[in-house]
C-alpha cells in the first residue's frame, strides 16, 4: 500500500494552522505529527507551503451526457483537480434531465469510469416526478433539486411554484437544493429593455432584468415555505446583500436546518465588469453591484452565508458570443475558484481558515459527507498543496475545461495550486495531470 509523508506544511485545518507533518497510507491520512519518519514512503517536502483540505464544490454543470460538446465529466475533473477541488456534485440539467433513478445511476456510471475527482449527482425535481425523486437514497445521493430545469416543460423554477413546494416539503427528507428568482418579475424587465433595445439588450443590463428584486422576492417565498415545514433546505448561488440578510447567522451550520451559499462570480465581479466582459459574466441569477458582492463576503464572514460554490456552467465560446438574448448563461469556473479566493486572501478580505471553512468544512457539514472535508486522521486524504508566492497569469495555454475560455483570462495572481491528492493519490502536480487513478462515489449520512 502507498506511503506517502508530506513534511513540515503549514496546515490549514479547524480554524488554526499548525506546522506539522501528514502520513497518507493508501487513500487515508494515517497520522499527523510534528515530525514522522518512514523508510517507505515517498517524501514531499511541503516548507513554504501551505496545505488544505480538498475543495467540496457542490454545485457544477459537468454536462454529460448529452451535452458533451461543451464539457465532459472527465475534462472538467481535470480543470477541477488542477484548481484544487477534489469533489464535485452536479446539476440534472443534462440531456435528457435527469429525472428518474435510472438516468441518476447512468451518470454515477458515466463518472466511476472517467472522473478524476469524487462524484455525487443531484436528483433532479419537477412537476411530473414528485414520486421518483423521493424515492433517492440518502447515503448514495446528495440530494434533490431544480437547478437548471425546466417546470414542467415550461419556463421557470420551483420557487415560483409555492403549492407545489408546499407538496415537496411537506413529504421530503432527503436536502433540497433550490435556485429562487421570481420568474414574472424577470419577464416584465425582459419585456422592458427589449422595447427600448431589441434583442441588442447592453449586457450592462443583465442585472436590472434579473435584479434583485426578483430573487428576493423568490427567496422569501421559498424560505417561508420551508420553515412551515422544517426542511432541509439549501439555496444555491445567493446574489445580493438583501438576500443573504435574511438567513440565520447565530447557530452552527451543523444546527440549521436551513443554509446557503455564495459564488465565485459574485464574489469577483460586479455589474462595473459588463462593459469590459459582456456575455463573459452573464449567469442566472446575474452578477450584481460591487455593494452586493462586499456584503456577500461579509455574510460569508458573519455567517449569514454558509458556503462558497462555483456554478461551473461551461458552454462554447461561440454559444457565449451574440446578442443580449442569443449568449448563453454561465461560465467554466473550477479551475481558478480557490485561486480567486486566495487572491482574495492576499488582498486581506478573507482568512485562509474561513477559506477553508467555507469550501470545506462546512459543505461537508451540510451535506453530512463522510470522512471528508476535514484534515483528520482516519479521513480520507483529499488535500491541496498551495503556493501563496507564485505569481502566473490564466491564459489560453493553461485552460483546462473543453470550452477553452475562461472569464479570467489575461487576470494575474499571487498564488498558485500546487499539488491536489484524492483519496490518498497524487492526481495534479505542479501543472501535470496524473489521471491512472479515478475519484469515488461520496457517501453521506442518512438522516439530513
Amino acid at each position: 500500500m502507498k506511503r506517502i509523508i508530506i513534511k513540515q506544511a503549514s496546515i490549514v485545518n479547524e480554524g488554526k494552522i499548525v506546522i506539522a507533518d501528514v502520513l497518507i497510507v493508501g487513500e487515508r491520512i494515517e497520522k499527523i505529527a510534528n515530525h514522522i519518519s518512514d523508510d517507505q514512503a515517498d517524501i514531499i517536502n511541503a516548507e513554504h507551503l501551505f496545505l488544505l483540505p480538498g475543495v467540496i464544490d457542490d454545485q457544477v454543470h459537468f454536462r454529460e451526457p448529452g451535452l458533451t460538446h461543451k464539457a465532459t465529466i472527465y475534462s472538467e475533473s481535470r480543470a477541477a483537480v488542477a484548481g484544487g477541488i477534489t469533489s464535485f456534485m452536479d446539476m440534472p440539467n443534462t440531456i435528457p434531465n435527469t429525472l428518474t433513478i435510472d438516468l441518476l445511476e447512468e451518470k454515477y456510471a458515466i463518472a466511476s469510469k472517467t472522473s478524476l475527482a469524487n462524484y455525487s449527482f443531484f436528483m433532479g425535481i419537477n412537476q411530473d416526478n414528485l414520486e421518483e425523486a423521493l424515492k433517492i437514497d440518502n447515503e448514495n445521493v446528495c440530494g434533490i433539486t431544480d437547478d437548471g430545469l425546466y417546470f414542467n416543460n415550461d419556463e421557470g423554477i420551483l420557487a415560483n411554484y409555492p403549492a407545489f413546494l408546499e407538496k415537496l416539503f411537506s413529504r421530503s427528507e432527503t436536502l433540497i437544493a433550490l435556485h429562487s428568482e421570481d420568474d414574472e418579475t424577470i419577464k416584465k424587465n425582459t419585456a422592458y429593455y427589449k422595447s427600448i433595445y431589441g434583442d441588442a439588450i447592453p449586457f450592462k443590463y443583465h442585472s436590472a432584468i434579473r435584479s434583485e428584486a426578483a430573487c428576493l422576492m423568490a427567496t422569501k417565498r421559498v424560505l417561508e415555505i420551508a420553515k412551515k415545514y422544517d426542511n432541509r433546505l439549501h439555496l444555491f448561488h445567493i446574489s445580493t446583500l438583501a438576500e443573504a440578510k435574511l438567513f440565520d447567522h447565530q447557530k452552527a451550520v451543523s444546527e440549521k436546518r436551513i443554509t446557503a451559499e455564495a459564488c465565485i462570480h459574485h464574489l469577483w465581479f460586479s455589474d462595473m465588469d459588463y462593459d469590459s466582459l459582456g456575455a463573459k459574466i452573464k449567469w442566472n441569477p446575474a452578477v450584481k453591484t460591487k455593494e452586493d458582492g462586499d456584503g456577500l463576503l461579509k455574510a460569508l464572514l458573519d455567517n449569514h452565508l454558509d458556503i462558497i460554490a462555483t456554478d461551473h456552467a461551461p458552454h462554447t465560446i461561440k454559444e457565449k458570443s451574440g446578442l443580449y438574448t442569443q449568449a448563453l448563461s454561465g461560465g467554466p469556473l473550477v479551475q481558478h475558484a480557490l485561486t480567486v479566493m486566495l487572491e482574495l486572501y492576499q488582498n486581506g478580505k478573507i482568512s485562509l481558515e474561513k477559506i477553508v471553512e467555507k469550501m470545506s468544512h462546512h459543505v461537508a457539514e451540510i451535506y453530512k459527507i463522510k470522512d471528508r472535508g476535514y484534515i483528520r486522521e482516519g479521513y480520507y486524504a483529499d488535500l491541496v498543496l498551495v503556493d501563496l508566492n507564485s505569481t502566473w497569469k490564466v491564459g489560453p495555454h493553461n485552460l483546462l475545461s473543453k470550452c477553452m475560455w475562461s472569464p479570467f483570462e489575461n487576470v494575474q495572481f499571487k498564488s498558485k495550486i500546487y499539488n491536489t491528492f484524492v483519496n490518498g493519490h497524487l492526481v495534479y502536480n505542479n501543472g501535470v495531470i496524473q489521471d491512472q487513478n479515478l475519484g469515488m462515489r461520496l457517501k453521506f449520512s442518512k438522516t439530513r
